[in-house]
C-alpha cells in the first residue's frame, strides 16, 4: 500500500501531506503535484498561509550561506494562496478526496502543475572526502505562514514552516525498436585499402543494471594488425545554467586482447553492464536524485522533445568501440592508430506496475 507523506510546522500551525514524492514526467506532460495543507487558523495572529512548488540548483553544503555565497538557484518557482481559500483549488483530486477525509474541515487543498522543459531530479555524485549535500537539481514543496505571498521584506521563521522534497523523473518508454547501428572505415598511410569497423547494439533502450549486448564485426583489408579491442561508456553531463558546462566521464571500460590479422575478418559480441557501484570515487557523477539516503544509480538519460530549452541537467550516454592497429614492424605498437565508432545509448528504469491502494493512516515526516 502507498504511504502518504506528511511534515508538521514547528509551530504545529500547519501541516503538509503529499500522497506520493516521485511524479512522473512524460515529457509532453507532467503529473500534476496535488496534496492538502491542514491549518490550525487559531495560531496564524491574522496572517495567511501560501505553499510553492520551487524546481532549483543546488550548489553545495548550505554551509555556503554563512559565508555570504548564495547555495541554490531558483530554476522555477510558483506560489499560491491556500488560506484563506480563494477559491482556485475547488475542484479535487480522488488523492486530494482521500487526504481530506483525514484531516478534515482543517484541510485546504492545492496543485502544481510543473512545465515540461524542467530538468529531472539528478545530484552530482560527491567525492569521498565531500560532506553536506550534493551539488544537483531538487524540487521542493513548502508551505508557510506569512502576511504576503512574496515579500523580501517579510522575515519567515523556520517554525512557521514545514517542506518535503519530491522527485521529478522519468521511465522509459514502452518500445521494442532496433538499437543503433554505426560504422567507419580508416585507411592508412601506405595502404590503399581501410581497417571496417560496425558496431550495433540490439535494443534502443536498456534499464540499469541490465547487461547490454553490443555486435562487432570488423574488416581488415590492410597489411596492418588489429591488436586490441576497448568498449567503453561514457556519461555526458550537460550543466545548463547561465552557462552551460559539459562534463564526460567513463562509466564503464574493458580492454579486450582480440587479435585481427591483416586481411582477416572478425565478428565477436560482447556483454557490458555500467554501475554505479563501480563508480562510487568518482566525483561529479550524475545520479537519479535522491530523497533522503536511500539507494539510487547511474542517472538516467534525459529524454526531451528536442525544442525545449533546458535548464538543470541534461545526461545522456554514448557506448565507444576502439580498435588499436598496430603499424607492424619493429615498432609494433608504439606506433599504432586508433579506429573508433560511437553509439548513443539510452538507459533508463522501467515504469513501474499499476498504482497501488492508498493507506491514509501510514504516515512518515
Amino acid at each position: 500500500m502507498s504511504k502518504v507523506f506528511k511534515k508538521t510546522s514547528g509551530n504545529g500551525h500547519i501541516a503538509l501531506y503529499l500522497g506520493k514524492r516521485d511524479f512522473v514526467d512524460n515529457v509532453d506532460s507532467v503529473e500534476v503535484v496535488d496534496g492538502v495543507v491542514k491549518v490550525d487558523s487559531s495560531g496564524l495572529e491574522g496572517r495567511k498561509v501560501f505553499i510553492y512548488l520551487a524546481c532549483a540548483f543546488r550548489y553545495g553544503s548550505d554551509d555556503l550561506d554563512v559565508i555570504g555565497l548564495s547555495f541554490r538557484r531558483d530554476i522555477w518557482i510558483k506560489r499560491i494562496q491556500v488560506y484563506p481559500s480563494t477559491g482556485d483549488n475547488a475542484a479535487k483530486t480522488p488523492m486530494q478526496e482521500s487526504l481530506m477525509k483525514k484531516v478534515g474541515e482543517q484541510g485546504f487543498p492545492f496543485s502544481f502543475q510543473m512545465p515540461t522543459d524542467l530538468p529531472c531530479s539528478v545530484s552530482l555524485q560527491p567525492g569521498p572526502n565531500d560532506s553536506g549535500k550534493a551539488c544537483g537539481v531538487d524540487f521542493e514543496v513548502k508551505a508557510y505562514i506569512a502576511n504576503n505571498m512574496d515579500n523580501a521584506d517579510e522575515v519567515i521563521e523556520k517554525k512557521d514552516t514545514c517542506r518535503l522534497m519530491i522527485r521529478k523523473i522519468q521511465f522509459a518508454p514502452a518500445n521494442n525498436k532496433a538499437g543503433p547501428k554505426a560504422d567507419v572505415s580508416k585507411q592508412f598511410m601506405m595502404t590503399d585499402k581501410p581497417v571496417h569497423l560496425e558496431a550495433s547494439m540490439e535494443k534502443e533502450i536498456y534499464y540499469h543494471g541490465d547487461p547490454i549486448k553490443i555486435d562487432v564485426k570488423i574488416n581488415n583489408e590492410t597489411n596492418k594488425t588489429v591488436k586490441k579491442i576497448k568498449v567503453s561508456v561514457e556519461q555526458v553531463t550537460n550543466v545548463a545554467l547561465y552557462s552551460s558546462d559539459t562534463y564526460v566521464k567513463d562509466v564503464f571500460s574493458i580492454e579486450y586482447g582480440e587479435t585481427v590479422n591483416a586481411n582477416s575478418t572478425f565478428a565477436k559480441s560482447y556483454d557490458f553492464t555500467p554501475l554505479l557501484a563501480s563508480n562510487k570515487e568518482k566525483r561529479g557523477l550524475a545520479v537519479d536524485g535522491r530523497l533522503k539516503d536511500e539507494d539510487t544509480h547511474l542517472a538516467s538519460t534525459t529524454l526531451s522533445q528536442g525544442d525545449k530549452e533546458m535548464q538543470g541537467i541534461i545526461v545522456s550516454y554514448k557506448v565507444k568501440v576502439n580498435l588499436l592497429v598496430s603499424s607492424g614492424g619493429l615498432l609494433g605498437g608504439l606506433t599504432g592508430s586508433d579506429v573508433t565508432v560511437e553509439l548513443p545509448l539510452t538507459l533508463m528504469s522501467p515504469k513501474p506496475a499499476g498504482e497501488a491502494d492508498i493507506k491514509i493512516d501510514a504516515m512518515e515526516g
